[in-house]
């Protein structure tokens, strides 16, 4: 950001924000302006405000920079914008105001007035204000004199077993000052006095357990040497440091989300804003799953309860008002087509100097979006605004009793203005006395698809919301026709809300393997299988965009990315009974490797044998994603000793979702739909052996699903397509969520210092039409035993010979070559350019080894 001196007026979120000084140094050491403070919180508020959204926000100013004096600050001040959002709590002698950081606004304006550290509690407020139970435990592992980080991440692994242990599944935050915090999503079902008794108990339990190591009692006499395990930011009226928030210290270092991957690294250190900055772009939020799932609910407080009495009663009054309390005017316009204003009414209601809701001079251009939201509005009377873009402003509906969850049951939908597709994003508070006076908030938003569209009359949509899945709604008009959208009396604007089955309910086909119906044979135009296994048809790289611009999104299936092993699995009758074999995409047999797979021969019908079939191998963590760091555990095992003990340990399972041949017949000619439906009949999915679901034409829904899991990415593959084995084809496009890339391994470089015995980088490269083009190092990502086995494990394979092109002089001084066998894979930031470096790896994070792979099957990706 440029330094400058002159206040600027900016608009953030559809508030206007006045920023002065931005060339203020606030971290004198380094020299960080607020100007750049503020750029670090732009870039980082996706991934900071899901964990203080709803809870109030405790702050600690430092108006003068760091090595000046410091505020304390919990009330607001007169000072603070009308649009921030606020919540109350009443303490025994006193009452404070609490700023919610719910959006980018509000945190660009603590950015602004230096409020560097946010700090917040263990539980959210209600939507209707109440004080809900904890959502999330944390424990703040504090080291005291003598002991550091290290410790701290000892502790916090003994504490991670014990949490596991309680169906919990702690997530780590390096503190930015000199501890770690641990975090557990709850469920919401115990009160703060309860949560703040199990974790003392907990960390009464770590003392005991480690006397030597762990301390839970704040007396400073008893901490030297040890990790204090505070348990008292449980309780309901502390706060802790909230994930991402700078803190005021001499460095912008910052509370951190890490992985358990980077505990283990003798090298933990604290981190500053601008590696934070990097990982968000590259890794997302590591903590996002402490708030996956934990979504608001609505209370049933009294004042709901007495609007949820009259069920279906429409507002009354001569004049017909709307859940807003506001009459609605027979004189109101009634013209919906292009040629009129059709926000005149909309702007005739507000004064924009008077309320923060979006007041634009004029109507946006007619427009194909598909947008919708439902806001929460607490005005006179709660109920909920459902708006749908069309034709370039969103058409709205007030729902005084929201939306229906029966099918039997509908509820009043009472049409009010058009408003601007501005308000899509709006959440705030408009003053009392103006129209709709209250609080706003988004309770669900996202796309929808048009099934049908007859203006005044009748609307049918299929919702894809972001908080509240998909749903299909039909609004259907009730009321007279003389008032037109917006107007008339409020019981001619009255529509009904209906919820209805899904557009394919009924019409799918039993599933075979519930219904008891043989799998369906292929007919005898299929070819003889081949005795030899072939290899897996190969996904092309692609992205979202790329993707939606191939066609009509339902010539596409979408299914998850599986971060495991690919396989080939082949099923044959045996003298003894079915027999499993599994090979790798390479070729290698990785039969003995994963002898728990043979059940795989249970789960498929004996009289359909042999099949072949593929998919991939996972190790699932405690949450029961994929982790391609724990397969690392199982790979490259063939004694029945090592596999044994690993498979204590680790243990795999195969997700299935395609098919080659049944019966001995080929069905590689047969088109997806087709193999699909074949391998679903075919296949008892249970156990450790799965067949997932697959999403038909719903791309933004398999992405969402994906992230939600914490999945690699999603798989396109066309409908009609056949399987092409060995070759790679647009027909299957695979999206990722993160940047990876596989890669083969050309030589290391050691270590600096005392760690020059060990492998500091390993040399990569990338085959091309040339040969091995060399694509950069990696240094990061390793635990120091794996630095171990890595020189050991190279030194079997060293030459003296550089076996790749183009590696600068530099990485080359010291490196020690080694034979091009072995495909490894690296998460990166992204590429760099040709004058930058000619296409090497920026940022590039060990992933593991890849020995379902060849180099010769190594492509560059993107």
């Amino acid at each position: 950001m440029a330094s400058s001196t002159a206040a600027q007026t900016v608009s953030v979120g559809g508030h206007r924000l006045k920023l002065t000084n931005l060339d203020k140094v606030l971290y004198p050491a380094t020299g960080t302006t607020k100007g750049e403070v503020l750029a670090y919180l732009a870039a980082v508020a996706d991934a900071l405000l899901p964990h203080t959204s709803n809870r109030p926000a405790t702050r600690k100013r430092w108006p003068n920079g760091v090595e000046g004096p410091v505020f304390f600050q919990k009330n607001l001040d007169a000072g603070t914008p009308s649009w921030v959002r606020r919540r109350t709590i009443v303490h025994k002698d006193h009452t404070n105001d609490y700023p919610l950081v719910n959006d980018l606004a509000t945190l660009t304006w603590l950015g602004q007035i230096a409020a560097l550290e946010i700090h917040v509690p263990q539980w959210q407020f209600g939507r209707t204000g109440i004080q809900k139970n904890p959502d999330r435990l944390v424990l703040d592992l504090d080291p005291g004199e003598g002991a550091g980080l290290p410790e701290c991440a000892e502790v916090a692994r003994l504490a991670r077993d014990v949490l596991r242990g309680m169906g919990l599944d702690p997530l780590p935050v390096t503190s930015g000052s000199k501890g770690i915090h641990l975090y557990a999503a709850l469920d919401g079902r115990q009160t703060t006095d309860e949560v703040s008794a199990v974790a003392h108990e907990l960390a009464r339990h770590l003392e005991a357990e480690h006397p030597d190591l762990v301390v839970s009692d704040m007396k400073k006499a008893l901490r030297a040497g040890k990790v204090l395990v505070d348990w008292s930011q449980n309780n309901g009226s502390k706060t802790t440091i909230a994930p991402y928030s700078l803190r005021g210290r001499a460095h912008p270092t910052v509370a951190a989300p890490r992985t358990w991957d980077e505990l283990d690294d003798p090298d933990l250190a604290q981190l500053d804003k601008d590696q934070v900055v990097e990982r968000v772009e590259r890794m997302g939020d590591p903590l996002a799953a402490l708030t996956a799932g934990h979504l608001a609910s609505l209370e049933p407080t009294p004042e709901r309860m007495a609007t949820f009495a009259r069920k279906g009663a429409a507002p009354s009054g001569g004049q017909g008002t709307g859940p807003d309390g506001e009459p609605h005017h027979r004189d109101e316009p009634t013209d919906s087509g292009p040629r009129r204003d059709r926000l005149e009414t909309y702007r005739a209601k507000r004064d924009a100097s008077k309320t923060p809701e979006p007041v634009p001079e004029e109507v946006a251009p007619t427009s194909q979006g598909n947008s919708f939201v439902i806001q929460e509005h607490h005005a006179r009377r709660l109920h909920w605004d459902f708006r749908l873009e069309h034709d370039g402003v969103l058409v709205s509906w007030a729902l005084p009793r929201g939306e229906p969850t029966d099918p039997k049951q509908n509820h009043l939908a009472v049409q009010t203005e058009d408003h601007p597709l501005a308000y899509g994003a709006f959440e705030g508070t408009i003053p009392a006395g103006e129209y709709g006076g209250g609080e706003v908030t988004i309770w669900d938003a996202g796309t929808y698809e048009l099934e049908k569209w007859r203006d005044d009359e009748e609307v049918i949509v299929t919702l894809h919301g972001e908080q509240h899945g998909t749903r299909r709604l039909a609004l259907i008009r009730t009321g007279g026709h003389g008032g037109g959208r917006g107007g008339g009396k409020g019981e001619e604007n009255n529509w009904l809300i209906h919820l209805m089955a899904p557009r394919d309910a009924g019409l799918a086909a039993p599933h075979p393997s519930r219904s008891g119906a043989p799998a369906q044979k292929p007919p005898e135009p299929d070819e003889p299988a081949s005795a030899a296994l072939p290899r897996p048809m190969l996904a092309t790289a692609g992205t979202v965009e790329a993707l939606t611009a191939e066609g009509d999104p339902d010539d596409w299936a979408y299914e998850m990315k599986w971060d495991g092993f690919r396989v080939v699995a082949q099923v044959t009758a045996g003298a003894a009974g079915p027999v499993v074999r599994l090979v790798s995409r390479s070729g290698k047999d990785m039969t003995v490797t994963y002898p728990e797979l043979a059940d795989l021969a249970s789960r498929v019908r004996a009289e359909e044998l042999p099949v072949v079939v593929d998919g991939e191998i996972v190790a699932l963590d405690a949450r029961g994603r994929p982790s391609f760091r724990r397969l690392q555990q199982r790979a490259n095992l063939t004694k029945a000793g090592d596999v044994a003990a690993a498979r204590a340990k680790v243990g795999v399972e195969l997700m299935l979702f395609d098919v080659l041949s049944v019966g001995g017949r080929s069905v590689v000619r047969r088109t997806y739909d087709e193999r699909r439906e074949i391998l679903e009949g075919l296949v008892d999915g249970s156990g450790i052996v799965h067949v997932p679901p697959a999403f038909d034409g719903d791309l933004a829904g398999a992405v969402a699903t994906s992230r939600r899991l914490g999945l690699e990415g999603v798989v396109a593959k066309r409908r009609t397509s056949t399987y092409t084995a060995g070759r790679r084809s647009r027909s299957w496009i695979k999206v990722k969520h993160s940047h990876s890339q596989e890669v083969v391994v050309v030589g290391w470089r050691p270590g600096h210092g005392d760690r020059s015995h060990l492998v500091g980088s390993l040399l990569l490269a990338v085959p091309d039409d040339e040969g091995l083009r060399y694509v950069g190092r990696v240094g990061s990502g390793f635990t120091e035993k794996d630095r171990r086995d890595l020189v050991t494990r190279l030194g079997r394979i060293e030459r003296v010979t550089n076996p790749a092109l183009d590696v600068p002089a530099a990485d080359a001084s010291d490196a020690r070559w080694v034979t091009p066998h072995l495909v490894g894979e690296v998460d990166h930031a992204d590429w760099t350019s040709t004058a930058e470096g000619d296409g090497r790896l920026r940022h590039a994070v060990w992933r593991g080894w890849r020995p379902d792979r060849s180099p010769e099957d190594v492509r560059r990706e993107g």
